[in-house]
């Protein structure tokens, strides 16, 4: 049996229900699209945290590094005690927020656990003028850290918000390794001044300096410049120079970045000795080399730090 055609120029019921049928569903879909990315909206802006200073503190510079074992926390340590060595009058904290390897403890001479305030603050430990609060205080020294990352977000909130600073001009945070939760959750919750970035000329050290860098940007925080650190070794007995670790790879990081460098920091044994032996060598060893590079980094620091508030 032979099916009539539909009259040409005429559209069927099922044609005219199912072009309305499209309409309706991309009136629909599209006022769905706008529904989901308000929705998005508020919940990305109620998940940001809302940047608070600390209290009584003017400043934060924060040390940091995208690889571990390049001498982030020797430079934390002698950029602290430089800052407060070109100015006697600047009050200058530090914080270790390295929950897992701590070692500011050891490095500034300092054991014991800080005592409360009546408000159930924590009074930072004190030793060559500088206030320093670390996750080392609180453990014993040779208790490991096994903590998921919420009791390690917990933590660095704790060392953020609840110790007493007093009246800093400039609190120096070193910051662990890498550039993962605590990162950001430090460059998240409070106003930071600026970013130094530490890196040996290594290549591989070099990978995750430029990686560290480019998360500071993307969190708006400004990067103030790189530190070449162990950048050169001589020889005590015949003083040859040999570039252990490559010649000027952070200079040339910080040209494809567009950043400065704040200084070469040596690889000298004193550095190293002075450290572990909790006199750091801008303390102990003032007019050493070593102890005028850090100081000459404290110096760039400043100049590139914005007006603090009054």
């Amino acid at each position: 049996m032979r099916m009539e055609k539909a009259p040409t120029g005429r559209r069927s019921t099922a044609d005219s229900a199912r072009t309305s049928l499209c309409e309706n569903c991309s009136i629909s879909s599209s006022s769905g699209d706008e529904a989901l990315r308000d929705k998005r909206a508020r919940i990305l802006s109620r998940g940001l945290p809302k940047q608070k200073p600390i209290e009584g503190v003017k400043q934060v510079v924060v040390v940091a590094s995208g690889k571990g074992g390049v001498g982030k926390s020797t430079t934390a340590v002698n950029i602290a005690l430089a800052l407060a060595a070109n100015d006697s009058a600047k009050e200058v904290g530090l914080l270790d927020a390295d929950i897992y390897g701590p070692s500011i403890p050891k490095m500034m001479n300092l054991k014991g656990n800080p005592e409360l305030t009546p408000k159930n603050l924590m009074r930072p430990l004190k030793n060559y003028g500088i206030a320093c609060m670390s996750m080392g205080f609180l453990i014993e020294e040779t208790a490991p850290v096994v903590w998921r990352g919420l009791m390690v977000m917990s933590a660095v909130e704790k060392l953020l918000r609840q110790v007493d600073w007093g009246q800093l001009d400039y609190l120096v945070i070193d910051m662990p390794p890498g550039t993962g939760d605590v990162q950001l959750s430090v460059s998240q919750n409070i106003p930071i001044a600026g970013a130094v970035i530490v890196s040996t000329p290594q290549d591989v050290a070099l990978l995750d300096a430029h990686k560290g860098a480019e998360m500071f940007r993307k969190v708006h925080v400004p990067v103030l410049g790189l530190v070449q650190n162990m950048s050169v070794f001589q020889c005590p007995k015949c003083k040859h120079e040999t570039h252990i670790f490559g010649t000027d790879g952070v200079r040339d990081l910080a040209k494809t970045l567009g950043l400065d460098i704040l200084g070469d920091v040596p690889l000298h044994i004193n550095i190293r000795e002075t450290c572990d032996s909790g006199q750091p060598v801008v303390i102990s060893q003032p007019q050493s080399d070593a102890a005028k590079a850090y100081l000459k980094i404290a110096m760039e620091i400043l100049r590139r730090l914005p007006v603090p508030p009054s």
